[in-house]
């Protein structure tokens, strides 16, 4: 085992976040010593939006990755092997994010990485972490380049980086159960199309429409909005006279939000549908009061209904969190265990030792990682996406999320 003179301590109270560190930073070797515990600490680091207009969702990954590692340490899961955190704050800022990610690659005692939420900051990220051979597994990100590569769409898959990994499925998988579900069981059947523009609104957008298109729903306008804009007036106006009986939207809550009210004011009474960045209680409170009957899917289930999620659920309230573990806190948590999954693989083939190079042992053990997480069965193909292809439609209904239908998708 390598000596090293780093510490890296990370304790949340009630979601804020302290980190202390002493000692050099750089160098790859993915652990370090810990002479008066006697044991190794190890590091999985998190990149989120903490702050910022995305931070309802950013904050529910953040607590729910560190309460992983609270529970492994409690457990004694490796022996030998303290876990913490070290959360860095991209503010869905593809340029921050690659900053981050060069932060934590430059970080003794960080063995593989959680996030980002966004598919636009990702892609900023994803050849830093593999050049380090640095393990990342997002609970997020959607867009299906990310793992397939920019010919997925003419069925050439290619996996660039074998660093990246995901608990969160992909968008061919949500863009078509979203037309499938809207055409088949809303019986909607001319759709306006809007996205915001960003990787992961405008690739779901695209496969909605051409899903859409193919079960024979006509889409009888298509149009962009810039994030951040407060005026959708234009677009709203163009939606109310299309005749659509529903709208799509690629993009997230922030924007989606406004976006649904200003087309119920614009004349057009009908659902906005949208993927799982906007499903959030924060769309509905954007929306102001017109989001009733509007729509979204989100990965997985409801993990209030699992099984396998109710020890997850009682932890996560026992721990005190101010913040809800959102969409993605289930799926944080497994992308966190699987790292910790990886890093018990590691020490038990190199016989109860921690190796020297744990990092990279990280990223060779990570894609024969097979447990039952809090999501349910937790494995990845060979280009690193989830096998859990489960999805939720889900409807505003009396101001509140409510599920309408649940489904595996079988392509």
């Amino acid at each position: 085992m390598r000596k090293s003179s780093l510490l890296v301590v990370a304790v949340a109270v009630t979601g804020a976040l302290t980190l202390s560190a002493c000692g050099s930073r750089g160098g790859n070797s993915g652990s370090g010593s810990d002479k008066a515990s006697g044991g190794t600490k190890v590091v999985i680091g998190v990149d989120a939006p903490i702050s910022g207009s995305l931070s309802a969702l950013g904050l529910g990954i953040r607590n729910s990755v560190e309460l992983a590692t609270k529970q492994a340490n409690e457990k004694n899961y490796v022996p030998g092997v303290t876990f913490s955190i070290e959360a860095k704050d991209d503010q869905a800022n593809p340029t921050t994010g690659k900053q981050n990610a060069t932060a934590l690659v430059d970080t003794k005692g960080v063995v593989g990485v959680v996030g980002p939420l966004n598919s636009s900051v990702s892609q900023t990220m994803q050849k830093v972490f593999d050049d380090a051979k640095l393990a990342q597994v997002s609970p997020a990100n959607t867009s299906p380049e990310l793992s397939l590569g920019p010919k997925w769409g003419d069925n050439q898959f290619a996996r660039q980086y074998k660093s990246y990994f995901r608990t969160a499925t992909t968008d061919v998988v949500q863009g078509k159960f979203a037309a499938q579900y809207l055409y088949n069981d809303a019986k909607k059947t001319k759709v306006y199309v809007i996205d915001d523009k960003k990787t992961y609104g405008a690739g779901l957008a695209a496969i909605f429409q051409a899903e859409f298109k193919k079960l024979g729903g006509t889409v009888v306008g298509a149009d962009h909005i810039n994030p951040g804009d407060k005026d959708f007036s234009a677009v709203a106006t163009k939606v109310a006279s299309s005749g659509a009986d529903s709208v799509y939207y690629g993009g997230e809550y922030p924007d989606a939000g406004p976006l649904s009210d200003q087309i119920k004011k614009g004349g057009a009474k009908v659902p906005l549908f949208g993927g799982d960045g906007i499903y959030d209680p924060e769309f509905i409170k954007l929306a102001n009061g017109n989001g009733e009957g509007d729509l979204a899917t989100s990965v997985g289930v409801p993990v209030e209904e699992l099984d396998t999620a109710k020890e997850f659920v009682a932890n996560y309230a026992k721990a005190g969190y101010k913040d809800p573990y959102a969409a993605y806190g289930g799926y944080s948590y497994d992308a966190a265990w699987s790292v910790i999954e990886a890093v018990k693989a590691a020490v038990e083939h190199n016989g109860g030792k921690v190796p020297d190079d744990l990092r990279t042992k990280v990223l060779d053990e990570l894609g024969k990682v097979q447990f039952t997480g809090v999501t349910g069965p937790v494995s990845f193909d060979e280009y690193g996406d989830t096998t859990n292809k489960q999805l939720t439609v889900y409807s505003v209904q009396g101001g509140a999320w409510k599920k309408v239908k649940s489904g595996t998708y079988t392509g």
